[in-house]
């Protein structure tokens, strides 16, 4: 059985190991839990205790909201699992003007079920900005944080 909850004080960087599957450069576990950590809102599904997805919100609190990262592990997909997680972090920000995420577009089918629609965005990636070191994850204005 699948269960859900907002509390990362028991979040470890073990019960991170196995995300981020096909990505170039994947995040460290530290660098997931600290993602994690200083996000606005996270939901985490576990099932016996094994953390089987998560899904972070950064947000300025009052009027906006992005999603930046839905994940779930390969062998817990296709159960619902994404769905609830994305179900529930909506619900923590239904008083919020724009919930925005962006997506590659064969992900855009899942997301448009959910009730979202597709606008045109731009960004930019660094990826040399994931590191392979714990360096990044001092405090901001720290000798050597790097950014995300």
């Amino acid at each position: 059985m699948i269960s859900y909850s907002t509390d990362l004080s028991d979040l470890t960087e073990a019960d991170l190991a196995g995300f981020f599957v096909g990505w170039p450069k994947p995040p460290t576990p530290a660098q997931h839990l600290a993602v994690l950590r200083g996000s606005y809102r996270v939901v985490i599904a576990r099932s016996d205790g094994e953390v089987a997805g998560f899904v972070n919100m950064i947000s300025d609190g009052v009027l906006t909201a992005f999603i930046p990262w839905l994940e779930v592990r390969p062998s817990f997909q296709g159960q619902g699992v994404g769905t609830e997680l994305m179900r529930r972090i909506v619900a923590e920000a239904g008083h919020m003007y724009s919930i925005d995420l962006a997506c590659d577009d064969e992900l855009r089918p899942f997301y448009e079920r959910l009730g979202m629609i597709a606008f045109t965005g731009m960004g930019l990636r660094n990826r040399d900005a994931i590191q392979t070191r714990s360096r990044c994850l001092r405090g901001p204005g720290s000798a050597g944080a790097g950014r995300r």
